[in-house]
């Protein structure tokens, strides 16, 4: 019962910040912004569905470890503050939009990336809840490589920014 809760609130919240990225996206977009290396993103999407829907196929009915079901659990506030901090430029896409500046506010203050941070928590941390290891560790790997990718793009883009 707690692996159907948990991960119907994983995708539930992945569903509204799909929704919210994309309106956030298109309004960007309407400002003049230009995505950039955008060609990795379906890869990224493909990645993320693939680890939810393999919990939601592997997790329910196992035994859960509180420890790292807590690490999940307190990841869920920083993930708002990263969005509240980026406000209406937040998205799922790298966008750069003519005449904004980098924001420095919130977690930005302490981590130039603190949304992957969250992301690398959370791509571990919810497998290792239900006894998932090996799921933890490839998906973790997949992830790694995922935003090595995105991470070298993205600071390309604001380094003009900076």
């Amino acid at each position: 019962m707690i692996a159907e809760l948990t991960l119907g609130y994983v995708t539930l919240a992945r569903l509204v910040e799909m929704r919210v990225a994309r309106a956030n996206t298109a309004r960007l977009l309407a400002e003049g912004g230009h995505e950039v290396a955008g060609g990795h993103y379906p890869l990224i999407i493909a990645m993320h569905v693939c680890w939810l829907a393999g919990l939601w196929w592997l997790a329910p009915g196992r035994t859960v470890v509180p420890g790292w079901l807590i690490v999940f659990v307190l990841l869920q506030p920083v993930r708002v503050w990263v969005m509240a901090a980026l406000g209406r430029r937040w998205t799922s896409r790298i966008l750069v939009v003519p005449g904004e500046t980098l924001v420095r506010s919130g977690p930005y203050r302490f981590l130039r990336h603190p949304n992957y941070a969250v992301v690398v928590g959370e791509v571990a941390s919810l497998p290792l809840a239900f006894g998932l290891v090996w799921m933890a560790i490839g998906f973790s790997i997949a992830n790694a490589v995922m935003l090595t990718i995105r991470i070298r793009a993205e600071d390309a883009a604001l380094k003009p920014l900076r």
